[in-house]
């Protein structure tokens, strides 16, 4: 009998994985609250129930590996649903990590707790119970500081403290954004940020996922922290790559993750690399499933599925084959009603453009960007060298106009 996955949301960034467990011969269901997410359309067998809604998707899944047919893996592509993953693997005896790991990724004060513990490096951190205390940490510890929901995701609610800013204000923001109303301020790390993505099998880190961020809006977006994309190969040296990708996976075990996907947040800061945060799934950004193939030859997706199901996956699987440029930049527009969006087109058939897409359409508002849910569209492009993807990459944003006017 052909085997079954359950890939837990359908939204567009899913596809690719969807489509990619398609091809390789399984029966997919797929969950989301939304009926009309796209990747309901494309699955085998469909599933309503909110990613987040642990409870309902267990019972879901349930039902359906009853009186359906069994269920022989689960996962999450491009969603951080790490909890509801995990959950349903554990009701129904499926390959995953522990309900413990995932929740501790879930939790940024948690995660941080245990990273301390274990020895993993972190920036400074404190969690927050009013306003008065965030004065209390800025008055001790100075500016700049960042602030953040404990359990949100997405850039929602997170802050660079700096000057001017209304510390009232910026606790109630961060608060708004957290489920459970808790927040948590840490020191804002300079020095190159990067998103690690290691598959980690029997203890045993494979990094083929290694970016460089890109901040140079980091002012005109003040106070919100905002990333404009980021490119491959990193500019790090060889070395510096190692001790960042080691760190990321020691941070994985640190969660109790021996065999799964850890994606890291890190900054390689004058003091050595250091843990922002990891998340134990797949990433979003189209970096999993578009650039890290792109970039390397490695289908990190693939081997993720295939751990999901209990298969084995060999170490050389996980080997870059090549390192290519890839870039991604963002669109970011004037605020204001969309009246049309023009030059995209002269783009579509370029063999380099990988993947454009637009969050907005005409007659959508546009608004200032304050997390990362609300910028307006992305190009992926690619090169022989990252330079020539990211000078590729910018020929779009330049090119490209998305109109706006009052409204």
């Amino acid at each position: 009998m052909t085997r079954t996955i359950l890939i837990v949301s359908g939204g567009a960034e899913a596809l690719p994985g969807i489509r990619l467990a398609k091809r390789m011969g399984l029966h997919v269901v797929v969950s989301d609250g939304s009926p009309e997410a796209p990747g309901l359309a494309e699955a085998d067998d469909r599933l309503i129930a909110s990613t987040y809604d642990v409870l309902a998707t267990v019972e879901a899944a349930s039902e359906y590996s009853r009186a359906v047919r069994p269920l022989d893996g689960v996962i999450c592509v491009a969603a951080d649903v790490p909890v509801t993953v995990a959950s349903v693997a554990e009701a129904l005896g499926l390959p995953g990590i522990s309900v413990e790991s995932a929740r501790l990724a879930a939790d940024k004060m948690a995660m941080k707790q245990r990273f301390v513990e274990r020895g993993i490096a972190v920036p400074w951190f404190q969690e927050i119970g009013g306003a008065a205390e965030l004065r209390a940490a800025v008055a001790d510890r100075g500016l700049p500081l960042v602030i953040k929901p404990v359990d949100s995701r997405g850039a929602r609610g997170v802050l660079r403290l700096v000057a001017g800013v209304d510390l009232d204000w910026a606790f109630g923001h961060a608060r708004e954004w957290s489920p459970t109303g808790r927040v948590m301020v840490e020191e804002y790390l300079t020095g190159p940020q990067l998103s690690t993505e290691s598959l980690l099998l029997d203890g045993v880190g494979h990094t083929p996922g290694f970016t460089d961020r890109n901040y140079e809006y980091l002012d005109r977006f003040s106070p919100w922290i905002i990333e404009n994309g980021g490119h491959q190969p990193s500019v790090l040296s060889d070395d510096a790559q190692k001790a960042v990708a080691d760190l990321a996976v020691r941070a994985g075990l640190a969660l109790g993750i021996s065999t799964g996907i850890v994606k890291g947040d890190m900054v390689l800061t004058p003091s050595g690399p250091k843990v922002i945060e990891v998340a134990a799934r797949l990433s979003g950004g189209w970096f999993s499933t578009d650039q890290i193939p792109l970039a390397t030859g490695v289908d990190l997706v693939g081997a993720a599925i295939r751990v999901a199901l209990g298969d084995p996956v060999a170490a050389e699987y996980l080997a870059p084959a090549f390192h290519h440029g890839v870039a991604i930049r963002y669109f970011f527009p004037q605020p204001g009603r969309v009246r049309a969006i023009t030059g995209a087109d002269r783009f579509r058939k370029v063999p380099w453009v990988h993947r454009m897409g637009f969050a907005v359409g005409v007659g959508d508002v546009v608004e200032d960007p304050t997390n990362h849910t609300r910028r307006a569209g992305f190009v992926i492009t690619s090169g022989a060298t990252r330079d020539e993807a990211v000078g590729r990459a910018m020929e779009v944003v330049n090119t490209v106009r998305i109109e706006t006017g009052p409204g």
